[in-house]
């Protein structure tokens, strides 16, 4: 059977504080390790999407409304729903994987980065569907 959830492929959250955001796996375990006995995977995700912006606002506005709160987690493969979309995120990759949790500070700079990331990909205008909320 093909693997589904691999690095790049765009999923829902399912459950618990992020339930409904969408997220990019950046990295996957299958067997689980001792700390997570279970199949999970690193992801970053959106949790604050983007503000509407239109033709008539300054740039200092559109600059305010085109920005993009992160999150990265472990989560376990239960709680996540794969989409048929993919986002590329190669320097994500390298950067944030399961060591990043140990400290806090790491933490923070990988979410400085995804942030980084994510805003440069709002902006090129591709993916328009990740960086939309959903609506349910």
């Amino acid at each position: 059977m093909a693997k589904i959830l691999k690095p790049g492929k765009v999923a829902l959250i399912t459950r618990g504080r992020f339930a409904g955001k969408k997220i990019v796996i950046l990295q996957n375990i299958d067997q689980g390790t001792k700390a997570h006995p279970f199949g999970h995977a690193v992801v970053a995700g959106v949790e604050r999407y983007p503000l509407k912006v239109t033709k008539s606002m300054g740039a200092k506005r559109i600059a305010k409304r085109s920005r993009v709160k992160p999150f990265v987690r472990v989560v376990n493969y239960n709680h996540l729903m794969p989409t048929r979309y993919a986002l590329e995120l190669d320097n994500l990759k390298n950067l944030v994987n399961a060591e990043t949790f140990k400290e806090p500070s790491q933490r923070s700079a990988a979410k400085k980065v995804v942030k980084k990331t994510f805003e440069e990909k709002y902006q090129t205008g591709k993916s328009a569907w990740f960086f939309t909320p959903l609506r349910f």
